[in-house]
């Protein structure tokens, strides 16, 4: 009788004493992903830059800016795989993994990956990702067939048979999604699909010399292809942040003690480039420097969003960027700008070297992180999923984000500059070749870049004399030799061997992050006493 009105009065207490308020409420989290970025396209790392970056400046002085950030990979698709899963695209294919072009599939977020969209659901977030998505679609043909990548596929597609998408964003942990397939200005399929489906299909044939033109070169790198009626390349980007807008509002309006995730994924600064008419000669860099001015405002919106909803406390955003900037786009705005996207390090998109894989890392959470830091810590796009975990009190399993560490004690500037909470950090060139560092050691596992041709007429002038030629691998001391000049693959036999025996122990271990990692959890991310002056 005793257990009957103890019950009884638990189902009429109210839910706020079943539930006690002393779980503290999860923060909002955006994550704005560009594309094609170098350190040094960013006026808050680059002084020299030819253009500002003023909204992205302000985030790094309300917040933290990591001066020794990388992507996974130096290029596209597996970085993005390295974002939504925390590990490296060997994880997945086993070795490397190319950008996928036409219809081209399956994802390589394999079916049972745990993806951040899947763990922020379970902790009751809702969830949405708008721009391009590129880690692989699966489409099918009449015959109902997983058709190949390739352009001479597009038209083969039966959108009736391959939608709702059976590996898109919305089977990944996303509520909702508004995507391109591959690079919205770049590669075909040129279309847009909305929560697995595809409003208008591709059955139109491109032309490249239809393309916007707002400076004769720069729209270089655009492919003919498939495309939908009405698709504009100009609007992608606007689109996107429109979307996300949405997202946000709408969600806001509708349920706002849950708390929401949103991945903005932007085309800016990929080839080619085209910037919004009203961002035409906004700035003295030409028309990429206009294209990066566009996207500084976007991420200018976006804070201004949340201030104007009254969530800019609450909400964590992190900026990040998915490989450095493209070789022309280097080449070109060295020459005609005096401007260096790769800050003066070795390298560019696709390359092993540092200009490759180094981009801008920049975190603001006025309510909980210290403004005015800057960060030495070495840090990957992969971290993002471990550090996201810690901050909502998610235990991740060890078979999941096999190569993510987390970094909240470097955002609450809680962890020693001089020391690293990464002993060590993988990336992965062009054709999926390794490189690890350890400290201010870098090895590469392979001669050359890992990507580009520097034998090519345009790129030549940059190629640097081999100090080993004959070396199979190569070393360098990147606090004494931060170009990678001198290879000391012979001089320094102890630490390379280190080295090469740390890479192979992480491969064959399956994992380079700790097992039974811990999550911090909100109730230890003191509360600000005040927020940064406007």
């Amino acid at each position: 009788m005793l257990q009957k009105l103890v019950l009884l009065a638990a189902l009429a207490a109210p839910i706020t004493l079943l539930f006690p308020a002393s779980a503290e409420k999860l923060p909002n989290i955006v994550i704005i992903y560009a594309d094609d970025l170098g350190e040094g396209d960013l006026s808050c790392y680059n002084p020299k830059a030819a253009y500002k970056t003023p909204n992205l400046d302000r985030m790094a002085a309300e917040g933290v800016r990591f001066t020794d950030a990388h992507s996974p990979s130096t290029i596209c698709s597996p970085s993005r795989y390295g974002l939504f899963s925390g590990n490296q695209i060997y994880r997945s294919t086993g070795g490397g993994g190319g950008a996928f072009e036409g219809p081209s599939g399956p994802s390589y977020l394999k079916p049972g990956t745990l993806t951040l969209g899947d763990m922020l659901k379970e902790k009751g977030y809702r969830t949405g990702v708008f721009g391009k998505w590129h880690v692989g679609l699966t489409w099918l043909g009449e015959d109902g067939k997983k058709l190949g990548g390739g352009f001479k596929n597009s038209l083969l597609i039966d959108y009736e048979k391959s939608t709702p998408l059976i590996d898109g964003p919305n089977k990944r942990g996303f509520d909702e999604s508004f995507i391109t397939p591959n690079c919205p200005t770049t590669d075909p399929l040129y279309l847009y699909i909305e929560n697995g489906m595809v409003p208008v299909p591709a059955d139109r044939r491109h032309k490249s010399d239809t393309l916007p033109n707002p400076g004769g070169k720069w729209r270089w790198d655009n492919d003919e292809g498939w495309k939908s009626e009405g698709y504009k390349f100009i609007d992608a980007d606007e689109i996107f942040y429109e979307k996300t807008k949405s997202f946000i509002t709408d969600h806001r309006e509708k349920n706002p003690e849950q708390p929401f995730f949103a991945v903005l994924s932007t085309q800016v600064a990929h080839a080619p480039v085209l910037p919004g008419p009203k961002f035409e000669g906004a700035t003295k860099g030409g028309p990429r420097g206009d294209f990066v001015y566009q996207l500084d405002n976007i991420v200018g919106r976006v804070l201004d969003l949340l201030k104007d909803l009254k969530i800019d406390e609450e909400t964590l955003v992190l900026f990040n960027a998915d490989n450095g900037a493209e070789t022309l786009h280097v080449v070109w705005m060295r020459e005609d700008h005096d401007h260096d996207p790769a800050a003066g390090r070795r390298g560019m998109k696709r390359d092993g070297w540092e200009g490759g894989h180094r981009v801008p890392f920049i975190v603001r959470w006025p309510g909980r992180i210290p403004a005015g830091q800057v960060s030495h810590h070495m840090t990957n796009t992969t971290d993002i999923f471990a550090t996201l975990a810690s901050v909502v009190g998610y235990k991740l399993p060890d078979e999941a984000a096999l190569d993510s560490f987390d970094m909240l004690p470097a955002l609450l500037g809680k962890a020693k500059q001089k020391g690293n909470i990464r002993p060590h950090l993988l990336t992965q060139s062009f054709r999926g070749e390794f490189q690890i560092r350890q400290g201010h050691w870098k090895y590469l596992d392979h001669q050359g870049s890992g990507g580009n041709n520097y034998n090519n007429p345009k790129m030549e002038r940059f190629a640097l004399p081999e100090k080993a030629p004959e070396a199979p691998g190569q070393l360098y001391h990147l606090r004494n030799d931060p170009g990678e000049t001198t290879n000391l693959y012979f001089e320094e036999t102890e630490k390379r061997e280190e080295l090469q025996a740390l890479l192979k122990k992480l491969k064959e271990s399956g994992r380079s992050a700790p097992t039974d990692r811990v999550p911090l959890g909100i109730g230890s991310i003191p509360k600000l006493s005040s927020t940064p002056a406007e």
